[in-house]
């Protein structure tokens, strides 16, 4: 039984409870001191606040109560003053003007935070010797710091972070925080004094040239934490870091440091985070993980050398890193298998080793990371079946294993509790998915790669219950279907659809796609107008017929377009110009008529892609004068005629020109010397050799005629660079300027009239890989040249009228017989051998050698012994008239006999 309380302790309890509330109730209700509220309208009064961030700030309301404003809870003095405008790509955010002096009557701010443009830092700041807490950062500010901020005796915090500081130098002895990133320090060592070594625990330098580190630095002993990220640092890791015995944090990530992790780092028994990440480190992982294992095995939680030059493999050690959760080896050349220890770090939350070397399978401890949020293999040679432990991963958001050697077939059960994914890329393994037709997926994604998994023939009835979808590749799925009414009317909108290298047929009514969309390799026969509006359309390798709809002027963010290898007829519709497309891909058609006009207006083109149609009419000069960034110029195979523009020598961008098969005649540029991108040997045009969208992941492909066969280049395009004018009516000579395309791969003239000799500088193309001067009337000898033209694999100088020894080479002498016939040709490999020594052609004898030929007696003592028979009969004849009359009169006695024995008969 409870004894009941005594009254007059329940009146104390009530006593106190009236205290609490009134003391409570008393501080809610606190307002803004007269005086400090005047001061900050003096303060407003001389700003200019483009984004009226400042509204709430008016005359008689309660400061207390104003946007970015703070007071004490008890005595209402304003202590912190918050005025940085959120970040955003527009100045007009940030506040202008002048700041007014009245600051100085908020007696007890401690803490400041700005946002201003164009303007010095005003030296009165100085004076307010309370502030603990200053933010400068993405100020804007101009000029130099005061030296009066020195007087901020109390100053903990300092943030300068985004603001351009010639020197800077500190001496705030209570300093525990300084932010300087992206401050345009240099490598100067008089640019950063900071006399702070006995209080200052966090240095933030990030984002400066600075390309190596201060030795000031390294006298700061109490640090906890430097940020040099992003510092063009070079060379090797300074000694010095292994002084900072506190160390916790440490990231020189971003920069271009080389050799191995210094001993003395491995001394650093604090050391909570390391990243040193996108720099060439060049060691061995399993002695960074050893050395890591003796200094901070109980401390380290994360841990980043994504995309160095790291090798060897991992060992079971890293299962003694009780404590890691962030593990990022990525990049590298790591080999061998992922450990079975794995399953030990239980504080793994982040885990990506793509694009390594690593082989063997994903072990089966994966499923015992209870904590695992990020799980990336992707892009190495992993084998063997995709463990079904993933199934146990409830807190698993992304799974990405796509580019390896898995196979087998995955079930339900190996995303069973996977409530959480939003994240799956597993394209491109041999594997199968079998779920029964009536599974519901427990999670709901928004990236769902799965392309080769043998989803098919089916189209997959799941995807009906995936309501936030954006991304989706189920291309190459072996799908024999329509595509179903539930998929063209689900809610979600996607970015990005590739439906690819299937067998769907049927129509497409409609389909919710912004960005990119790839329908090619089916048997679709429609394309709706539905899909417009998307920047991107790949419906090439289809059934689609008649002609392109002229809509294109409701594309406005259009920049993709493939509809090669279909039936389609007609004309380019003039809206598609306006359209400005990046890439326009109408291959193999049937589409005819001249190029419209309106594709100058196509500033942004990089490939233009016309081949195998029945265009006509001459190629446009303005080809060359507007469209001055493409890349990729194929009009191969169709009626086009008149002559080589010259302005396609403007384009200083172009890698591939392939003009060949057409009525064109006329003569070979010299100016083709101008085309900048065949001159260089360096091949840099990242248009063409990555994804345009990174998340779309389809590369940009071409089909060219390069080494006598047709191939479909994609990962490499933009290392390719072509030149092929074959079977065309050009004539004259092939001008020497062509020998300065010294980056040029590979370059056809094959099938026309062109005359005189080979010039002897293509000898200096020594990237070349494919030649062919075939069917022309070439004349000379084979320049001693071609001998350096080491990397050929492709070789046809047939039928010309080319004369002399072959030059000697590896190259030259591996190629058939057929690369040389139908000329005088002789030496290996041909098995005609010379027989005199190869004389040099004079180009002016056009092929003659200077000094003659061998005589050849056979040919004379048989043409004397004709003349001198013909003439030994037919002289007497002609001179002797007895004779002449007597020969006469025995043919007519001859004849006579002959016509009466032919009579009787």
């Amino acid at each position: 039984m409870t004894t009941p309380l005594p009254i007059s302790f329940f009146h104390f309890l009530l006593l106190i409870a009236a205290v609490c509330f009134t003391i409570c109730h008393a501080n809610s209700n606190v307002r803004c001191i007269h005086s400090e509220r005047e001061a900050l309208l003096k303060f407003k009064n001389d700003l200019i606040d483009p984004s009226n961030s400042l509204s709430s700030w008016v005359e008689g309301g309660d400061c207390c109560e104003w946007s970015g404003v703070v007071c004490h809870n008890s005595t209402g003095h304003v202590h912190k003053l918050h005025l940085a405008a959120p970040l955003s790509p527009y100045k007009q955010s940030a506040l202008r003007g002048k700041i007014n002096p009245s600051l100085l009557e908020l007696e007890h701010l401690s803490q400041c935070s700005t946002n201003f443009s164009s303007i010095h830092i005003p030296k009165f700041l100085g004076m307010l010797v309370n502030l603990m807490y200053l933010n400068l950062s993405f100020a804007r500010f101009q000029g130099e710091i005061p030296h009066n901020l020195g007087n901020l005796t109390k100053l903990q915090y300092l943030d300068l972070r985004t603001t351009n500081w010639l020197q800077v130098t500190f001496k705030h002895p209570s300093l525990l925080e300084l932010h300087l990133s992206n401050c345009d320090l240099e490598d100067d060592p008089s640019s950063i004094n900071v006399n702070s070594s006995k209080s200052l625990l966090v240095l933030d330098l990030s984002g400066n040239s600075l390309s190596s580190v201060s030795k000031s630095i390294f006298s700061l002993h109490g640090l906890v934490s430097i940020d040099l990220r992003s510092c063009s640092l070079e060379g090797t890791i300074p000694d010095y870091f292994g002084n900072i015995s506190f160390l916790e944090v440490l990231d020189l990530s971003l920069n271009h440091l080389n050799s191995s992790i210094p001993n003395s780092l491995y001394s650093l028994n604090h050391l909570r985070f390391l990243d040193l990440s996108y720099n060439e480190i060049e060691q061995d992982i399993s002695e960074i993980l050893q050395g890591l294992s003796r200094c901070c095995l109980g401390s380290l939680d994360s841990l980043n050398m994504e995309s160095n030059q790291l090798s060897g493999h991992l060992t079971d050690q890293r299962g003694q890193f009780k404590n890691l959760a962030y593990l990022s080896l990525a990049l590298n050349k790591i080999f061998g298998p992922i450990p079975v220890s794995i399953g030990e770090l239980s504080s793994l939350y982040f885990f990506d080793v793509s694009e390594n070397q690593l082989r063997g399978q994903i072990p089966l401890s994966i499923g015992e990371l209870s904590s695992l949020k990020f799980f990336d293999v992707t892009d190495n040679q992993l084998n063997g079946t995709f463990p079904p432990c993933f199934g146990q991963l409830e807190s698993l958001e992304i799974l990405q294993f796509g580019y390896n050697l898995l196979e087998g077939v995955v079930l339900e059960t190996h995303f069973s509790n996977l409530t959480r994914l939003t994240y799956l890329f597993g394209s491109q393994n041999m594997l199968r998915f079998e779920p029964n037709s009536s599974w519901i997926p427990p999670f709901q994604c928004q990236n769902l790669y799965l392309g080769h998994w043998h989803l098919g023939p089916k189209f997959p009835q799941w995807l009906k219950f995936q309501k936030k979808l954006s991304y989706l590749d189920i291309s190459d799925e072996r799908i024999s279907d329509f595509v179903p009414t539930w998929f063209l009317n689900l809610p979600t909108r996607f970015y990005y659809l590739n439906l690819s290298c299937n067998q769907l047929t049927g129509g497409i009514s409609y389909l919710n796609v912004t960005t990119t969309i790839d329908l090619s390799s089916n048997r679709f026969t429609v394309c709706n107008s539905s899909l417009t509006g998307m920047s991107s359309l790949f419906i090439d390798t289809n059934l689609l017929t008649g002609k392109i709809p002229d809509c294109w002027k409701y594309w406005e963010y259009f920049s993709y377009l493939n509809l090669a290898k279909n039936n389609l007829t007609g004309k380019i519709p003039p809206t598609l110009g306006y359209t400005n497309p990046c890439m326009l891909n109408l291959r193999n058609n049937s589409m005819f008529g001249k190029l419209p006009s309106t594709l100058q207006n196509s500033s942004r083109l990089f490939m233009l892609d016309l081949s195998e149609n029945h265009f006509s009419g001459s190629v446009p000069a303005w080809i060359g004068d507007k469209l001055s960034k493409l890349v990729v110029l194929s009009l191969r195979s169709n009626n086009f005629d008149g002559h080589i523009p010259r302005k396609i020598c403007d384009l200083q961008f172009l890698q591939i020109l392939d003009l060949a098969h057409n009525n064109i005649s006329g003569v070979i540029p010299k100016c083709f010397n101008n085309l900048s991108a065949m001159v260089t040997t360096n091949k840099t045009n990242s248009k063409l050799s990555s994804w345009y969208f990174v998340d779309s992941l389809i590369y940009l492909k071409e089909l060219l005629m390069l080494k006598g066969r047709e191939d479909e280049y994609g990962t490499t395009l933009g290392l390719v660079t072509s030149i092929d004018l074959s079977v065309y009516k050009l004539k004259r000579e092939i001008p020497k300027e062509i020998g300065s395309l010294v980056g040029l791969l590979s370059l056809n003239f094959s099938g026309n009239l062109l005359t005189g000799n080979i010039p002897d500088n293509i000898g200096n193309m020594k990237l070349m890989e494919s030649l062919d001067l075939s069917m022309n009337c070439l004349n000379g000898e084979i320049p001693p040249s071609f001998s350096k033209l080491n990397f050929l694999n492709h070789f046809n100088v047939s039928y010309n009228n080319l004369t002399g020894q072959i030059p000697t080479s590896t190259q030259l002498q591996s190629f058939e017989n057929l690369s040389y016939v139908g000329n005088h040709l002789c030496g290996p490999p041909l098995t005609k051998n010379c027989t005199s020594k190869s004389i040099p052609t004079n180009g002016a004898n056009n092929g003659r050698n200077s000094e003659g030929s061998k005589v050849n007696w056979l040919y004379v003592s048989i043409v004397l012994g004709f003349v001198m028979g013909f003439w030994g009969v037919v002289a007497p004849l002609f001179f002797i008239r007895s004779w002449r009359i007597a020969y006469y009169q025995k043919l007519d006695h001859i004849y006579g006999k002959l016509y009466g024995f032919w009579a009787t008969i």
